[in-house]
Parts: structure tokens; sequence; C-alpha cells
């Protein structure tokens, strides 16, 4: 090998070394938590409600509930299915978030809400728009 091919090389090893280094490190020590919970019972065991990562709103017969959340950089996604029996109690705490179509709010939260799969989902009010 000639001196330009071994310096592409240790420059190449380098570069490589920086990015593992860094996707360790984000990953290690990332604030980012995804739970997942079976329904309603576990969210209240787990406290998700009063911490502000699922909405207070959720049906009882919530189920599949899933949230991802983020304190340093404020963010909160989630999503939960529901038995149609709940529908009405659930849309009745919405109301329509003006300029967004499709967007409902409640609190600081915002909603998809999909009535042929019985599926929402919701995120913080805080995500940039």
């Amino acid at each position: 090998m000639n001196k330009q091919t071994n310096w592409k090389y240790i420059l190449l090893l380098i570069v490589s070394f920086l990015v593992l280094g860094y996707v360790v490190f984000t990953s290690r020590y990332s604030d980012v938590q995804i739970n997942k919970y079976e329904d309603i019972e576990v969210v209240k065991e787990n406290k998700a409600i009063q911490n502000g990562w699922v909405p207070a709103i959720l049906p009882n017969s919530a189920y599949e509930i899933t949230e991802t959340h983020d304190p340093a950089a404020n963010t909160l996604f989630g999503s939960f299915k529901y038995k149609e029996q709940d529908e009405a109690g659930l849309m009745e705490h919405l109301t329509v978030k003006q300029g967004k179509d499709n967007t409902l709010e409640w609190g600081d939260f915002l909603f998809r809400v999909d009535k042929t799969l019985n599926y929402v989902k919701y995120r913080n009010k805080s995500v940039s728009q």
C-alpha cells in the first residue's frame, strides 16, 4: 500500500470509530422512554396518567396503550385502542383544534381518532406544529 491509501484507511477507521461512539453514547444516555401497557389498570399502576404520559380521559376499555416520551426534548407521543362502547364518552371530552384538519384537543394533548379502527394517536401540544 502507498501512503495515500494508508491515510484513506486510517481516516476511514477514525470516522467509523466516531460514528460508532456516537451511536453507542446516544442510545445509552438518551432520555427517551418507550412504555407499553396492556390496559388502563397497568397504566394506573405505573402512574402514567399522573406523570402526564397518558391522557386522563383514557377510556376504561383502552388497551394496547403505548407512549414514548423524552423529558429533555419535552416530547410525548402515544396511541391506544378502545372498544366501540366507549367512543361517545371519549369524543365528548375532545374539541376540534382550529386550523388543523382531523385534529382534536383536550388539555395539553392533541389527538387523531380513527373511528373505523377504534384507534387513537395522541401527542403533547408543545411538539412543534
